[in-house]
């Protein structure tokens, strides 16, 4: 492959270039030998807490950053009170679960996280997974079978496409949030049983879900609506249930999946809806009769992180007014943000070598934002992710806008 390596991406190297499947193929090492420069963004070692402000490695020494890559929305992963339980249940329970939930590994505590979950988003039952990627993937691939039909948004996360294909249904995609979309998706496919699934906020957009109009469109064909609150849950609405609180629309969908690995501050996955779904779902979720439990010291620690995520609605607060603020700042200095309106904002640069490029002076200067190539965002989108927390101080979000102005804003210019 003789291409300029700026112009080619992982979708260059999906096809086999010898007869052993166990061997990379070699055009992509030889790109990531051209790309290392690129490449030394990604994998980024912490040195410390996932805090506001923390430490990494970059260029071989310790550099201070402020952290702009966290998905600690609420800063619960390092609250003490969560560390505190976290401790005791790592003096009494030991360290892991030594089994998967259907044999072996269920607790007391994964019992009573089930309960406070379901409790909490008032349904009837709810179950635990020990990923959130692998949750979503066995919850959509242990429901759906060969003969009913997926419709995804174009920017579903990879966890929903992958259970999809698993399951071997057939898979329909709508453009983004677009209901008119939708309803030629489920035209297309009348006379089978049908789930549209959409999510919360979507995690490379920053937007929300329109789940009203979205919802609308999916009852007037029959059709049945699953959501993924991943990055919404416990940080959106005025309890912490998510955008279908937000958006009150939480009667209108049967089924709700979340994560422990972003608001909760934790790792895992959950899904809450009816008793018999979630029981025939423990069945036939592969990523959970065939994974290892959830450590004992990850549940306690989570169940304290529902309490307080639960309790401290100023926490939301924090969150929003510092997401509010950051956002308006990235405006005013021309900075394209998409469609997002949420904590979870594209700094959108558009061109790959340019994008690496500023990512090492950012970090230079300290400022640590996650790089996005395409094809997680399409060629004309590639960006930065910024995610604000509640536990950034107004200190934190200037700093980090005076770094952008001086960096981003000139290189703009020249570029235009």
């Amino acid at each position: 492959m003789n291409e300029d390596p700026a112009k080619l991406s992982l979708s260059n190297f999906l096809a086999g270039e010898s007869n052993d499947p166990l061997q990379a193929p070699p055009s992509f090492t030889n790109w990531m030998r051209a790309c290392a420069w690129a490449a030394e963004l990604y994998e980024p070692e912490l040195l410390a807490t996932a805090d506001a402000h923390t430490m990494i490695t970059y260029g071989g020494k310790p550099r201070p950053v402020i952290n702009l890559c966290s998905y600690n929305y609420l800063g619960l992963a390092n609250h003490p009170e969560v560390l505190v339980a976290a401790h005791e249940a790592l003096r009494t329970r030991g360290l892991g679960a030594c089994g998967s939930p259907m044999l072996s590994g269920m607790t007391d505590l994964h019992r009573e996280l089930e309960r406070r979950v379901a409790k909490f988003l008032g349904r009837e039952d709810a179950m635990l997974f020990n990923s959130g990627f692998g949750g979503a993937l066995g919850t959509i691939s242990g429901l759906l079978r060969k003969t009913d039909v997926a419709i995804l948004d174009n920017r579903s996360h990879l966890s929903l496409r992958d259970g999809a294909v698993l399951s071997r249904c057939r898979t329909e995609k709508f453009e983004h949030n677009d209901p008119v979309s939708l309803d030629t998706a489920l035209s297309r496919q009348k006379g089978r049983r049908q789930l549209v699934i959409i999510e919360g906020i979507y995690s490379m957009d920053g937007d929300f879900g329109n789940l009203k109009e979205l919802i609308d469109v999916a009852e007037s064909h029959g059709a049945s609506v699953f959501i993924d609150e991943a990055h919404s849950m416990l940080a959106c609405g005025e309890h912490g249930r998510g955008a279908a609180e937000k958006f009150r629309v939480e009667d209108r969908i049967p089924l709700v999946y979340g994560t422990f690995s972003k608001a909760f501050g934790a790792l895992g996955g959950f899904v809450a809806g009816s008793k018999e779904t979630l029981q025939y779902l423990r069945f036939y979720a592969h990523p959970y009769v065939y994974s290892c439990a959830l450590p004992p010291v990850v549940v306690a620690a989570i169940l304290k992180a529902l309490e307080i995520g639960t309790s401290q609605p100023e926490l939301r607060a924090q969150l929003w007014e510092n997401a509010d603020y950051f956002h308006t700042q990235l405006q005013d200095l021309g900075i394209d943000t998409g469609a997002s309106t949420t904590y979870v904002m594209p700094i959108v640069i558009g061109d790959r070598e340019r994008m690496y490029r500023l990512g090492h002076e950012l970090r230079r200067r300290g400022l640590w934002v996650a790089p996005v190539d395409y094809p997680a965002v399409p060629q004309n989108r590639i960006c930065f992710r910024a995610c604000v927390t509640a536990k950034h101080t107004r200190a934190d979000l200037d700093e980090a806008l005076n770094i952008l102005a001086d960096t981003l804003v000139p290189a703009a210019l020249q570029h235009a």
